[in-house]
């Protein structure tokens, strides 16, 4: 059999079946696993040189702050994606949600913590309805959410009377406002989320079953996996962490409005897909999706320092978007493992 020699280290380097030397091959492969990590230290150098205020601990503070909710929803967004399926209704199952939880505790009087868990317990039935058409009633995800989608934007329109809620007490905006050593609390639950998910997707039956689902759902069928309660489990833990989100960002803003959260939605989608969550379904991992949702924000933060007018935001995101699945695209026509 040839073989090729690497100049440089002399190293033989053996073709593999497609004629690529196999050492070329995996710098690629790792190239392309790590690239968001490498955009996201490439972009806090280049954002460090042209304002120093950049690596000020406030602004270190306010990038975790605003990648709490975008990560909340990157995860929600990941798990539908993991088994070959989207979700559009999110963000809108994130506004309905938290507004659904405020008006328990301020019109229906209930005590905090119930109608924080009465709203994010909304987000999940929507979330296992989303499941449960899907696999029942063969309804294509992205048309099925995206209906979805348009009716919760339309009864969190409906419910707020085009008004703006801001009379929250104290306990309820307690997360999106504390702040421990001047550090803000809002941060931690981000961690939180990313380990824990990293130990479901790595650790646990139930991830695993996720990933076979995703990669070829016919063979996890055959294997003895419920293909349908897979996904409406994937559909209904969605739902809980978009939940979540809603409660987080109108704590954090102590306001929610008539289209709360839609300017989430491109971001949220776009966070799991740069940070290696395949399109296909079957490929990506926790901390790859937490390289894409600190990728958005510190885009987002750091043109803003640098006085970049806001319209160019949203060409740059969309832009990094179109790059990601083509990365993605090749990834899986190279063979790419999650």
């Amino acid at each position: 059999m040839n073989t090729k020699t690497d100049v440089m280290s002399g190293v033989a380097a053996v073709p593999d079946k497609t004629g690529t030397p196999l050492g070329s091959s995996a710098t690629v492969q790792f190239l392309l696993k790590y690239v968001v990590w490498i955009w996201l230290v490439g972009l806090v150098v280049i954002f460090g040189v042209l304002n120093k205020f950049f690596f000020s601990t406030s602004n270190l503070q306010n990038i975790l702050t605003q990648a709490t909710v975008l990560g909340l929803l990157g995860l929600a967004a990941s798990l539908p994606l993991l088994v070959g399926e989207i979700d559009l209704s999110i963000a809108g199952n994130m506004g309905i949600s938290s507004v659904i939880g405020a008006l328990a505790i301020l019109q229906w009087h209930m005590p905090t913590f119930a109608g924080v868990a009465i709203g994010v317990g909304t987000a999940t039935l929507i979330g296992f309805i989303n499941g449960w058409c899907i696999t029942h009633m063969r309804m294509v995800s992205l048309i099925e959410t995206l209906s979805m989608m348009i009716i919760l934007q339309g009864g969190l329109l409906a419910i707020t009377q085009g008004s703006t809620i801001t009379d929250f007490t104290n306990a309820y905006t307690w997360v999106g406002q504390t702040t421990i050593g001047g550090w803000p609390v809002m941060p931690v639950a981000l961690f939180i989320a990313f380990l824990a998910m990293s130990i479901l997707l790595r650790r646990t039956v139930f991830g695993r079953k996720l990933y076979a689902t995703g990669g070829n759902a016919a063979a996890a069928h055959v294997a003895g996996i419920r293909v349908s309660k897979v996904k409406i489990l994937a559909f209904t833990l969605s739902g809980f962490l978009a939940g979540v989100a809603g409660y987080f960002l109108a704590s954090w803003q102590m306001a929610i409005t008539s289209d709360q959260g839609e300017g989430f939605l491109l971001y949220s989608i776009a966070a799991p897909i740069i940070g290696g969550v395949s399109v296909f379904g079957g490929r990506g991992d926790t901390w790859g999706i937490l390289g894409g949702v600190l990728l958005l924000t510190i885009i987002h933060v750091g043109l803003a320092i640098i006085n970049v007018p806001s319209f160019y935001v949203e060409m740059i995101g969309g832009f990094l978007i179109f790059v990601a699945v083509a990365v993605d695209a090749v990834r899986v026509g190279m063979g790419g493992t999650r």
